[in-house]
């Protein structure tokens, strides 16, 4: 299983550049030249450099220091967002799918198409403006976007296997209905979660960083991909280092989670095997 993921270059790089960036993440401390608040007014939009690798932006601050300190706040939202919604999508997907009925078709399936039916970033940017700016708001509003698809796919993966032997057998032998749940159902459908899961956290930090352009994000002095490409939108003719830098990085790691996303689907597929 795993020699078909490593024969699968590019998810192989995605996995690394992923990695990598989990391994900054975690090590901003001590790894960035600068801190990333501080300001220099004797360095304003100086280019890339020996002394500043990125450059510095409008009020002096070191845009490496600030990229990497951004990239906490990415993969932070991110797995937060995926949190919640698997949190919420993963029970209502399970009762719903295994038990049916009128709540399932009536209820629950019309507000999750309901809540598909609009544009993923314009349902997270209602949600937000209704709670209020900010990061944890922001991760609240992008999970509960996030949700109705985990709905979809679990509810989906349970009905496939609410019907098949080891289930029958389960409820023949007396086993409650959480239980079989639990512990027959809910293990079988844990690859296309986890597929799902990683392509999902991809979307948040698109999300994180269109919500802190818009200012509805993470909030200044805090750095954010997105609200430096907001800073540096102004600056673009004359020091497009600002903007360069993040969005670059964004780039690269919204597309090595994915790669990183479809070497693991292609891993798990029993079709391959």
């Amino acid at each position: 299983m795993m020699s078909r993921f490593f024969q699968n270059k590019l998810a192989v790089f995605g996995g690394i550049f992923t990695f990598l960036l989990i391994f900054i993440a975690l090590f901003a401390p001590f790894i960035v030249p600068y801190d990333p608040t501080a300001q220099n007014y004797s360095m304003i939009l100086q280019g890339p450099s020996a002394e500043h690798w990125f450059g510095t932006d409008e009020i002096g601050r070191d845009v490496l220091s600030r990229v990497i300190y951004g990239a906490q706040v990415s993969l932070q939202a991110g797995l937060i967002s995926v949190g919640i919604a698997l949190a919420i999508g993963v029970p209502i997907g399970l009762i719903s799918g295994y038990y049916r009925g009128f709540w399932d078709e009536f209820i629950i399936m019309r507000i999750t198409d309901a809540m598909l039916s609009f544009p993923p970033l314009v349902l997270a940017l209602a949600l937000a403006a209704v709670l209020g700016a900010g990061l944890e708001n922001a991760m609240i509003a992008i999970g509960i976007v996030l949700t109705p698809n985990f709905i979809r796919l679990i509810r989906s993966e349970v009905i496939a296997h609410r019907e098949r032997e080891y289930v029958e057998a389960g409820k023949a032998s007396g086993l409650k209905d959480w239980r079989i749940i639990s512990k027959h159902i809910l293990p079988n459908t844990m690859a296309p979660i986890m597929v799902q899961a990683t392509l999902a956290i991809a979307s948040a930090i698109i999300s994180e960083a269109s919500l802190s352009y818009l200012g509805l994000g993470t909030q200044p002095p805090t750095a954010s991909w997105g609200a430096m490409l907001s800073a540096g939108q102004g600056y673009l003719a004359t020091a497009p280092w600002i903007a360069l830098f993040p969005g670059l990085f964004i780039f690269l790691t919204v597309i090595s989670i994915n790669l990183f996303g479809d070497g693991i689907r292609d891993m798990l597929d029993p079709k391959l095997k």
